[in-house]
This record gives C-alpha cells, structure tokens and sequence, in this order.
C-alpha cells in the first residue's frame, strides 16, 4: 500500500527522508553494531547524539546562549503543572489568555498552585478568534503570561504577541515549534509536545531563560524541577533516547534540505492558502476561523450539515487522505499541515473536496 496523506494533528507526519535514514540505522547505528533503541543514554555515542540535537534545535531555533533546552517527558500536558510550580513563585500570581482547549487546561491546573487569572478569553465566541488584549488587561505583578500560540483544535494563532511588558510571557508552541522563525528572546519560557512537528510522541521541549531559573514551590516533586534537569543536562533520568535521535534527523532535514525556517515557513503558507483558497470560494465548505486569526498549520472547516461531514469524513478511506476528523470537542473536519505535509497532499485534499462540492450541488 502507498503511503497516504496523514492530516492527524498529532502523531503525524515525519519526513520520508527522515524515516528512511531511521530504516538504514534501525540495527547498526554508526558502526556500533546497536540500534539508538538499545544503546546505553550514558554511552558516549549516545551523548554525541543528544549534544548534536541541542545544537542543531539552537542553530535552527537560533536559541540564545542566555536560554537553557532541555528534552524531557510527560507531554506538553506536564508543563501545565510545571510552569507554574517553578515560576509561579514570587507574587504566587500568573496571567492566562484562553484561546482554546489547551490554555483552558493550563489555567485550571495552574489554578491548583496560585493565582491563575484569566486576563482574555475568547470562549464566547467558541474560540474561533484570538480575542482582544488590552495593554491595561495584564498585571504588571504577576510572575508570567502564559499564552497558547497555536490553538491545534480551533485553528488559531496569535499573529502578534501579547505586550506583557516585564512580565514574562511564557507559550505553549506544540502545534507551531519549528513552521516559522520565531523570535526566543521575546519568552521567558517557550514548551511544545514533539509529536507534531520534531518527533514522535514521547519528547517535550522546553526553552527556558536562564534567569527565571530559580527556587520551585516547596511540595514540587524533584522530576518537576526545571533546575534539576538543568544541572543533569536532561539526563537525570534515563530520556526519550529514540525520539531525541528522530528529532536530530527532523533538524537535519529543516536545516539541510528545507532550507532552514524562513524557507520552511513558505512552504507552509504556499500549502495553507491552497486550502483557504478553496474554502473562500467554496458553495458547501467552510472554515471556522477567524480570517484574521487563521492558523496556517491546523485548519478546521465544515459543511454546515452534520450528515455531510459524516460523510466526507467515510471518503476519505478511499482517497489515500486520513486522519481529517476534526477534535471531538468541536466535530466537522480539520486538517493539519506540518512540516511534513508535503504540498501535493494538500492539493489531494482540495481536489476530493472539490468533487465532493460537484456531487452535492
């Protein structure tokens, strides 16, 4: 069977390129007569391989000196609680914008540890938009800002970043971490889930300012203490050794074959006006999102009809595309361009529901 379009927002698509090089040194890595599966996370061939990932992600990331990068586990759903439990230390006070089901989940659980107040929020309007931010919203004393830059479910963005002043601003990136430049210096904490645009599921990356390092809440477990993974340079326990290895190969092919991130980001536009173009203009389908605020790697769409979702959604076992049901949280169909996604399966995509569109007029 052909390898079909796989529109998952997560675990999705890696590389060809990618997967093939991980196929070649499944059994032998590097002449060590072992697979990175197996291989000792202290041995000095694996060092290499976790050292050349650090560096790679700050190259392409161009990540500044003044920022630790540690590779850790638990999903960017542990940040959730180890965001606050390590930041949210001085005043015992933070700032959330809701713009999805994600920010909600973070504010709930940060709410376990302090003062969580929600500054915006966009549920009123189903979290189709980013919402308003006024400059007098923020609490000049809170400890950080934490924000949901790409919103996987709703698809939506923030095309600017908030103005938290001094105030740490503090992003969880999961959906968009290496589809654009972004500018590091502008967070205090930057954190993402690799399955989406890095790795498979089992890394999470977190980009942390070496100054708001400090002393975590009292009851914190020790594995949810950023600085003891910084002092153990994210080996204090054994890490997603394989993950890390794919994520050296992804960073490879974004710096050696894409082109770096600014040509990554064409692409992904060049891939996500494809799609919109056709939804502006289309008679049955439709996004959901905001124009303003549109997401260009998650983008949810409808027909309006409940039955024809449900049966656009069953034509795709057909077509070679899968994985377009949208979040159960909102239903219709949603498709996720990453990295991976390469040009002619968006185009496959705008072709089958073009014909779908013809056949129900």
């Amino acid at each position: 069977m052909p390898r079909v379009y796989n529109f998952s927002a997560g675990p999705s698509m890696l590389p060809e390129p990618v997967l093939r090089r991980a196929a070649q040194e499944m059994l032998n890595y590097k002449g060590s007569g072992q697979s990175v599966m197996e291989m000792s996370h202290r041995s000095p061939v694996y060092q290499d391989i976790l050292e050349t990932t650090e560096a790679l992600l700050r190259e392409v990331m161009q990540i500044p000196d003044s920022y630790h990068v540690l590779f850790l586990q638990g999903g960017a759903s542990s940040q959730f609680a180890m965001v606050p439990m390590n930041l949210m230390t001085q005043n015992k006070k933070a700032d959330y914008i809701l713009t999805g089901q994600w920010a909600e989940k973070a504010q709930k659980e940060a709410a376990r540890y302090g003062e969580a107040k929600i500054i915006a929020s966009s549920r009123e309007k189903q979290y189709a938009c980013i919402p308003d931010l006024a400059a007098g919203s923020f609490s000049p004393d809170a400890d950080y800002c934490h924000i949901c830059l790409n919103n996987t479910i709703y698809g939506t963005r923030f095309s600017r970043l908030p103005s938290t002043g001094d105030v740490p601003l503090v992003a969880d990136i999961s959906s968009c971490i290496l589809s654009a430049p972004l500018d590091v210096s502008s967070f205090g904490l930057l954190y993402a889930g690799a399955q989406k645009n890095l790795a498979p599921a089992g890394l999470t990356v977190v980009i942390l300012r070496k100054d708001l390092v400090g002393q975590p809440m009292e009851q914190t477990p020790t594995m949810f203490q950023y600085h003891i993974h910084i002092k153990n340079h994210s080996m204090y326990n054994t890490p997603p050794c394989y993950c890390i290895y794919i994520a050296m190969l992804v960073l490879k092919w974004l710096k050696e074959d894409m082109g770096g991130l600014a040509s990554i980001e064409r692409i992904n536009r060049k891939k996500a006006s494809l799609l919109y173009d056709f939804l502006d203009q289309s008679s049955l389908f439709h996004g959901t999102a905001c124009k303003q605020d549109r997401s260009f790697t998650n983008i949810p769409f409808v027909t309006g009809s409940q039955v024809l979702d449900a049966e656009f959604l069953e034509s795709e076992e057909h077509t070679g595309l899968i994985n377009l049901k949208g979040h159960r949280s909102v239903g219709g169909m949603r498709a996720s361009l990453y990295n991976a996604m390469p040009e002619q399966g968006v185009a496959a995509l705008v072709e089958h529901m073009d014909q779908f569109e013809r056949k129900h007029r």
